[in-house]
């Protein structure tokens, strides 16, 4: 069975390209997070998982 590449190059492109840092980020504070997870579920009656609807 023909393989798609050859296994040297494998890695090639993400070797190359430059690092970039990624920006800090700061969770929000609980009375912010925990009026948010009640606008979704109390307001907008919105339940667990994918089926959000």
């Amino acid at each position: 069975m023909p393989t798609h590449g050859s296994l040297t190059k494998a890695g090639k492109v993400r070797s190359q390209t430059p690092k970039i840092e990624p920006r800090p980020r700061k969770s929000p504070a609980p009375r912010v997070r925990n009026r948010g997870n009640f606008r979704k579920r109390i307001l907008l009656q919105r339940r667990p998982g994918q089926n959000w609807r």
